[in-house]
């Protein structure tokens, strides 16, 4: 049984630094990580993307379920391990290169297919982006993640011990990578903080641009501010 679940979606910027910080501890920590499902598009199933968000966001997410759709078919066929695979090569081919791909242009198999091969996976495995009988499964963990937060979030959704009922929370949302060392400190002051149970909310809505390539932001750099609700960049609530 996993000691952690980790709800992701892969075109989520913050997710991904989440998800390399959560590496370094499991790494130090012998951590087993579930890698679970949550999708920005079906979380915002109802929200009109032209009036709340900014320009090319929908395709973006919908983007992010079809990749989530290649996850699905990958645990199927290969199991939770190697959804961890996908999702680390996912995440450097979107975010940690100078170029990203346009937002679209991540879920088409022009972009999956040498990802797939690179891992050793199948290219026949992204026939699943289409495959929209998988959005079951993915509406059911998006349901899972949000059931156990509530749904003024976003991406990532983390679950500590799952198997004793244990705590979950959204985020944290981090948009640096601590090194190894701060990693473990973080680590334990965000689960003793989560660890209480009258605890609710700690939050603000301004954050930095993720220290990313994607992002124009290297190393040892700032990003610019900007405001967030719910995971995600809305113009308005």
């Amino acid at each position: 049984m996993a000691d952690l679940h980790f709800y992701f979606d892969p075109v989520c910027p913050f997710a991904w630094m989440t998800s390399k910080w959560v590496r370094q501890v499991a790494e130090q920590r012998d951590y087993d990580v579930e890698w679970r499902f949550i999708s920005l598009r079906l979380v915002n199933a109802d929200v009109d993307y032209g009036a709340h968000f900014p320009a090319d966001y929908e395709a973006g997410h919908t983007a992010g379920l079809r990749l989530l759709r290649v996850a699905a078919r990958v645990r199927d066929m290969r199991g939770d391990e190697a959804v961890g695979r996908l999702y680390e090569a996912l995440g450097r081919y979107i975010f940690e290169v100078d170029e990203p791909p346009g937002r679209a242009d991540r879920g088409t198999r022009e972009f999956v297919e040498p990802i797939l091969a690179e891992i050793g996976l199948p290219s026949d495995l992204a026939d699943a982006l289409d495959d929209e009988s998988a959005d079951a499964q993915i509406r059911a963990e998006t349901e899972e993640a949000l059931a156990l937060t509530g749904k003024d979030v976003g991406t990532p959704i983390l679950h500590f011990r799952p198997a004793d009922g244990g705590i979950a929370f959204f985020g944290p949302v981090i948009s640096r990578l601590p090194s190894k060392e701060e990693s473990v400190e973080l680590w334990e002051h965000v689960v003793a903080l989560a660890s209480f149970p009258g605890f609710a909310e700690l939050k603000r809505s301004m954050r930095e641009r993720p220290q990313l390539p994607a992002f124009g932001v290297r190393p040892g750099e700032t990003g610019r501010q900007e405001d967030w609700h719910g995971g995600s960049r809305r113009l308005k609530k």
